[in-house]
């Protein structure tokens, strides 16, 4: 079954709100045990929509879909916002537990996220800790919020909980190709314990100054493969998360079998990135074939005391970067999110008691690595002293370090708690780590290319 939104009222022409003939179309396939629904327009202006199993969304050449930017039509909606399953609102395009959807085309799916970046900017420049809004107010009651929960760099505290422009909420056999994205309000594609998702030839933008853009967060999911994709976006590029502090923990939902091939990265904090949220655990990513211009950080690593979760098996090769802060950084200090009070205890130089809240790394390898012209250092590798990152493994790397475009090394990472250094070599602190065929290049006089600031026990 194929309609068009045409066939039920959908107007083109940018500004007329076609949530009605949404709304309806879809019933109509759901009704008929699924189809297509095709957009050829110009332009189609929505609130939020939901997909249900069996629905293609179809999104021609020269077409765009975008969404209404008033707050107030986002309701809440059970889903995990930053590591932690709570109440958020309603993303912009939505399905949970359902199967076998599409979203294809040649055309544009738009954020309209200019408002809600704002809205972020103004309420944090104001200083607001709490919720205010009505719509923050009822976020907080129903997630029974009391100021204790994890947060990150979205800012939980005031229940501003922004949606993503796509999430999948325990979905299967998802495919996603063709089509371009941009401005989201938030994260931009989200698939949380899903699994069978095909992410093949889009492209993600989002301004580089926008909050907490990232690209595609794959959240406690597995069997996910994304390829010839382009991302360009305010946060991390593409990200493998999987839940954060106790919950994560008690949840114990990892991510794995992640393949992510001949893509291409451009600004972001990070390219490809594990963690922050790590608390179940991320295993058989392999990563090969793509390309960094301009990213932070290329291969990035980040979790800290209280995440929890094992990291392992992740494998990287042929990877081509230029104008990088730093190619591989690997960070066990990551500050984004922790609360002042924390500080002494999750970033203290001191071994601390294991427990299930220490999270681990292992088993890492990145060959056949180029990067050109790096402007802060050509690496970060910093474990805990009670959970040395273990049997990481670096071969065929060819790591060229700028001569104009140069930031301090600390800019390599956002770290809490380490010692400041001035050296631009691979920074080396309670990791065990074999380099095979590494060479460094325009290194200030004298320095080595790796240096190590603690022996692994």
């Amino acid at each position: 079954m194929i309609v068009d939104i045409e066939e039920f009222g959908g107007l083109s022409d940018g500004y007329t709100d076609n949530s009605k003939a949404f709304a309806e179309a879809i019933a109509a396939l759901r009704e008929g045990g699924g189809g297509t629904l095709r957009m050829n327009g110009k332009a189609y202006l929505t609130g939020p929509i939901e997909l249900f199993s069996n629905i293609s969304l179809e999104i021609g050449k020269n077409t765009t879909l975008s969404f209404v930017s008033d707050m107030n039509r986002y309701p809440p909606v059970l889903t995990r916002w930053e590591g932690v399953v709570c109440y958020g609102m309603h993303p912009l395009i939505f399905a949970r537990e359902a199967k076998n959807i599409e979203l294809k085309g040649e055309g544009t799916i738009d954020g309209n996220g200019q408002p809600w970046w704002e809205a972020l900017r103004r309420k944090k420049r104001e200083g607001q800790n709490k919720p205010i809004e009505p719509f923050e107010m009822e976020l907080a009651a129903l997630n029974k919020y009391s100021g204790g929960q994890p947060s990150g760099g979205g800012g939980r505290e005031m229940q501003f909980l922004r949606p993503p422009l796509v999430q999948f909420f325990g979905c299967s056999d998802v495919t996603i190709e063709g089509l371009k994205f941009l401005n989201s309000p938030f994260w931009t594609i989200h698939p949380v314990f899903s699994d069978h998702i095909s992410i093949r030839n889009i492209s993600i933008q989002n301004p580089p100054d926008a909050p907490n853009t990232d690209g595609i967060d794959i959240d406690s999911c597995k069997d996910i493969s994304v390829s010839g994709s382009t991302i360009d976006v305010g946060d991390d590029c593409l990200a493998v998360k999987a839940g954060s502090g106790e919950q994560g923990i008690k949840e114990g939902k990892s991510s794995e079998r992640i393949a992510i091939r001949d893509c291409c990265f451009k600004q972001g904090h990070g390219g490809v990135v594990i963690g922050s949220e790590t608390a179940g655990g991320i295993y058989d990513v392999v990563v090969s074939g793509c390309s960094f211009e301009g990213t932070d950080r290329g291969v990035r690593i980040k979790t800290r005391r209280g995440r929890g979760g094992k990291v392992s098996r992740l494998r990287f090769s042929e990877l081509h970067m230029k104008k990088v802060l730093c190619p591989v950084a690997i960070n066990m200090y990551y500050r984004c999110g922790a609360k002042p009070e924390e500080f002494p205890e999750l970033f203290s130089l001191e071994y601390r008691p294991v427990s299930a809240s220490t999270p681990h790394i292992s088993d890492i390898e990145i060959s056949n690595l180029e990067a050109q012209e790096c402007r802060a250092s050509a690496g970060f590798i910093i474990g805990l002293p009670e959970s040395p990152i273990e049997k990481l493994r670096m071969q065929s790397c060819w790591i060229d370090l700028s001569k104009s475009e140069i930031v301090a090394p600390s800019e390599s990472e956002m770290f809490e708690g380490l010692p400041e250094t001035q050296a631009r070599g691979i920074r080396i602190r309670h990791a065990s780590c074999e380099f095979d065929k590494l060479e460094v290049f325009n290194l200030p006089k004298g320095e080595p290319p790796i240096f190590y600031e603690s022996p692994v026990d």
